[in-house]
This record gives structure tokens, sequence and C-alpha cells, in this order.
């Protein structure tokens, strides 16, 4: 096979580790080459340049990087605008801290529902915890059109493969979460999201 000389991103179309990677890509009008690969598989072009073998996996030229965090990283700094991290270091340090959150609290409870190998019984815990924790924070995003930023940022683009996945994690948000439900209508209608989903994500509601 050729090599690959733009471009190209090797992407999961139902995980919403690789979706976080293409949000970025729409956001900023990037062209690139999505090569989709179903979850455990790992075609011999991934396993030349990614020794795990994992998705995402973006391949510029010569360059391969895994680790969605890492991924996105560099296209917000080789395709600067628009920004989708802040400026000055405060703030991106809050913004970095941000992701690590959401990380922590919400996607080890998407990665566990979401798991075949869990049991049942885990599974429903999973879901209680993340249906509670999603309403709990529900007013944060009352005050400002985006994850507590007058920006769309890379925190934005953590969040809503998660969001967009509930109706596949059987939750259901209740009316008293009606900021982030509005939050999350709003988002979702965006060019640059509708432009993310692959097929898969799209019949996923």
């Amino acid at each position: 096979m050729a090599a690959i000389n733009r471009l190209a991103c090797y992407s999961d179309p139902a995980d919403h580790y690789s979706h976080r990677v293409r949000i970025v890509l729409a956001e900023k009008a990037v062209s690139a080459q999505i090569i989709e690969v179903a979850s455990g598989q790992c075609p011999p072009q991934l396993a030349e340049v990614n020794p795990y073998g994992s998705l995402p996996t973006l391949v510029d030229r010569d360059l391969a990087l895994y680790e969605p965090a890492v991924v996105m990283e560099y296209l917000d700094e080789r395709y600067p605008h628009p920004a989708l991290l802040p400026a000055y270091p405060v703030a991106r340090g809050n913004s970095r801290l941000l992701m690590h959150r959401i990380q922590r609290d919400w996607c080890s409870l998407v990665d566990r529902v979401l798991d075949a190998r869990t049991p049942e019984s885990a599974r429903v815990q999973a879901r209680k915890e993340l249906r509670e924790s999603l309403t709990g924070v529900a007013a944060l995003f009352a005050d400002k059109p985006f994850f507590l930023s007058e920006e769309f940022s890379m925190v934005d683009c953590c969040l809503l493969p998660i969001l967009w996945r509930l109706p596949q994690l059987g939750i259901d948000l209740p009316r008293q979460a009606k900021p982030l439900l509005d939050y999350m209508e709003r988002l979702f209608a965006r060019d640059s999201f509708q432009a993310s989903l692959s097929a898969t994500e799209r019949a996923m509601r």
C-alpha cells in the first residue's frame, strides 16, 4: 500500500475517544482521511505506526500520534485557528484540569457501562452515578454558551461525545437538568459537530 501522504486519522466509528478527535478536526475545518477501524481490530497499516494498535491514531506524514489528549493538543498547535485551548497559562491549566475531571469522573463510568465484560449490577450502578452526576452539575451550563467558557473549547470536545451517547448508555436526564439539555441541543446543532459524526454515531439518536 502506498504511504499516506496527507493527514489521516484511524478512528473507531462508535468510540467516544475517537469522536473527540473528529470534533477537533471538524471544528478546525481540517481535511483529513478518516480511516474507520472497528474496535478490537488492527489493520497492518495501523500496526506499523502504533505499537499498541489503539484508536484514535493520527498520522501526519512521518509522525504518528496516539492517546486522544496528545492528538487533540497536537492538532490545536498544528492548526491554531480557531484555538481550542486558552492562550494564557492559568486558563489553559484550568481547561486541562476540567478535561482530566471529565475523564476521571464521567468517562470512567461511560467506559464501564459500554464494556461488555462489566457485570450488569455494576453497569446499573455506573449508569445511576453518571445520571446523578450530570444532573448535579447541570446548573453550571446556565451562565455561558459553552462549558464554563465563552468560547467553544477542547473541554466541549471531550464532553459532547459522552452526551451524544446518553441514549445508548440508557440514560435519560430529568427536567431539572434543563441547562445541560439546552447546551446539548445547541451544540449538537453546530455544523462542525454534525460533520464529526460517523454513520454509526448518527444511528445512536
